[in-house]
């Protein structure tokens, strides 16, 4: 069987990751829609779901774990600028990969990235819903691209450290591989 070219691996890989860069995207905003427009969060928050877990309705004016809160436009804007610049590098690396999972990853990172600064330039905050708690410690607030973005980063980490452990990016063993450079 011939080897597939790589140019035709890498179109593969970036179609499988721009796809998945919209299915997080999509999932997120219509996720989000709901919970403030037709379920209408704000009025019923806090839900309690479970006894670990609410729904409930919090702006998160910073970045991850509500780090470096920022109130004047600004600030909301640099944020903005931010997530574009490195969704714009994470593209880039998503077009040069030919490996799918590393797109997939890409791709749950990017959306979710854009899903929150939509939220920015839409609301001046990022929508966060979800909250897990166990007695009186509680996780952070966070919402579906946030998901996204963990699942993202946790499959280039899964990558990174243990899938290619024993093979080389080829596949081949790498015992006796001392002599390749």
């Amino acid at each position: 069987m011939p080897a597939t070219p790589p140019t035709k691996v890498r179109r593969s890989a970036l179609i499988l990751g721009a796809l998945v860069v919209l299915i997080a995207l999509v999932i997120d905003q219509a996720s989000k829609y709901w919970f403030l427009h037709i379920y209408d969060i704000a009025e019923k928050s806090p839900v309690a779901v479970t006894p670990f877990f609410n729904f409930v309705m919090v702006w998160n004016y910073g970045i991850s774990y509500g780090l470096f809160q920022q109130d004047t436009d600004f600030g909301r804007y640099a944020l903005v600028a931010v997530k574009i610049v490195v969704s714009i590098g994470l593209t880039v690396w998503m077009v040069r990969t030919h490996d799918r999972l590393i797109a997939v990853s890409l791709g749950l990172i990017i959306g979710g990235a854009i899903g929150n600064a939509i939220d920015r330039v839409v609301y001046g905050a990022v929508a966060d819903f979800f909250h897990f708690y166990v007695g009186s410690f509680s996780w952070y607030v966070f919402n579906l691209a946030d998901v996204a973005v963990v699942a993202g980063v946790t499959l280039l980490l899964y990558d990174s450290f243990l899938r290619h452990r024993g093979q080389d990016r080829d596949g081949r063993s790498s015992e006796g591989a001392e002599g390749r450079g």
